[in-house]
């Protein structure tokens, strides 16, 4: 079986605000679930519908470091399962909070690149090594890059594609 991580910062039903959400929530209930797992990782933002964070169960937590400015990060792992397809939501207050996903450029950048590294990080805690991590849109763009230069030492990441 084939497994596929799409990384996206929005996703229907949980957050929108544009066709992002879109692509992100259509196209992995398009592949064959006997072929193919396909999960998606999304930023806990805290202004997803409560109907949803009620549905949601603790997986893990950790901490990691994002560089000198973010030495030692908070990282929550949620699960929520809906129609067949496995979600997995980021969760740190301080990244995601707020009434809207996107605040300011300066903040925004700062959230993406801890995403970025928190994807990656969360893979062996959830058991989980994709054959390819889709990457939507500019807040994923460091997957690529932190797989390649920072994680593919590590036996685990060995062979993953993004």
């Amino acid at each position: 079986m084939k497994k596929i991580l799409f990384a996206a910062s929005e996703c229907v039903p949980f957050i929108k605000t544009g066709g992002l959400a879109d692509v992100a929530g259509a196209l992995p209930k398009e592949f064959d679930k006997n072929e193919w797992d396909v999960r998606v990782v999304l930023p806990n933002y805290e202004c997803i519908k409560a109907q949803y964070k009620e549905q949601m169960e603790d997986v893990a937590h950790f901490y990691t470091g994002v560089g000198h400015l973010m030495p030692n990060e908070y990282v929550g792992i949620k699960k929520l399962e809906l129609n067949g397809i496995k979600y997995y939501f980021i969760d740190n207050e301080s990244m995601f909070g707020g009434a809207k996903p996107y605040t300011d450029p300066y903040g925004d950048i700062r959230k993406f690149v801890y995403f970025c590294k928190a994807v990656l990080s969360i893979l062996p805690s959830i058991d989980f090594r994709p054959d390819v991590i889709h990457c939507h849109d500019w807040q994923t763009g460091l997957i690529p890059v932190y797989l390649k230069n920072e994680f593919a030492g590590s036996e685990f990441y060995q062979g993953i594609k993004s």
